[in-house]
């Protein structure tokens, strides 16, 4: 399958994003995560869809001058409506994983025109939650130790904040060698604004509950106890949506591609979305 890769230039950002297949506009974003995470499910999807990927701002290939703008939901949801009515392929069904899950919500709020359908997978709303205050400390805990240095510290308070089970010896092999400068600015904007940012944006609950009929929110098989089922189901609640399950857990597209892929065009179905 080919792509094609370009860049939009905005007055404060370039974004870089990809383009694949052929038919209805499908946007796959993440945050942090970049186009290349989502690159063997976009792979899957694209024999009958054109599949819109990115870097969100400030990350990897999507360059902001500027960095101490941040990155918040409401200016990553107008990136993408930009990039949707650049490619003028539109409207778009939008998946969102995580921070991007946050992204589509925000996109959904405010362009219902560029983005009818949304599928929101785990998004991390933390002030959703009975215990947000505790969930404010623990994420100023882990944000001190990333910008303070301690990588290894800061990655062990977030796996243990995020209920995900993570031994020593894989934070270590994953967070301990030598990172190389994009990937170490990336990670601390990650750390600085767009992290906080996300799991502390508050959805327009009267705006989402009105477009009910054209969102789904996801939620990982393997995602049991974590806190995004957590978060995610508090969002369902209030908004009069029970979750779906997807395989695999936070980031089951990576791991799980082509499945994932499947359960997402049954999703797409019970919406009426092709």
């Amino acid at each position: 399958m080919s792509t094609t890769t370009s860049a939009l230039d905005l007055p404060d950002a370039r974004l870089h994003y990809e383009l694949r297949g052929d038919g209805p506009l499908l946007v796959l974003i993440g945050a942090p995560m970049d186009a290349d995470a989502f690159a063997p499910f976009a792979d899957e999807l694209a024999a009958e869809h054109t599949v819109l990927t990115t870097d969100p701002r400030g990350i990897k290939r999507s360059v902001l001058p500027d960095r101490s703008q941040g990155s918040t939901p409401e200016r990553r949801a107008a990136d993408l409506a930009a990039l949707i009515e650049h490619v003028d392929r539109g409207p778009a069904t939008v998946f969102g994983s995580s921070g991007g899950a946050v992204t589509s919500l925000a996109l959904a709020q405010t362009h219902a025109d560029l983005a009818p359908t949304v599928i929101a997978h785990e998004p991390p709303l933390l002030e959703l939650l009975p215990d947000r205050i505790a969930q404010r400390r623990r994420t100023d805990e882990l944000m001190t130790a990333a910008l303070s240095g301690d990588r290894i510290g800061a990655w062990r308070l977030f796996f243990a904040q995020a209920n995900i089970p993570m031994p020593e010896e894989m934070l270590i092999q994953w967070f301990g060698g030598e990172v190389d400068p994009q990937s170490h600015a990336d990670e601390q904007f990650w750390f600085r604004y767009e992290l906080p940012a996300s799991v502390r944006w508050e959805p327009d609950v009267e705006a989402l509950r009105a477009r009910a009929g054209h969102l789904a929110l996801g939620i990982g098989e393997e995602s049991v106890d974590q806190l995004c089922e957590r978060t995610t189901t508090a969002l369902g609640a209030q908004l009069g949506i029970e979750p779906v399950r997807f395989p695999g857990d936070h980031t089951g597209f990576v791991d799980h591609p082509a499945a994932f892929a499947v359960r997402l065009r049954e999703v797409l179905a019970q919406l009426g979305t092709r």
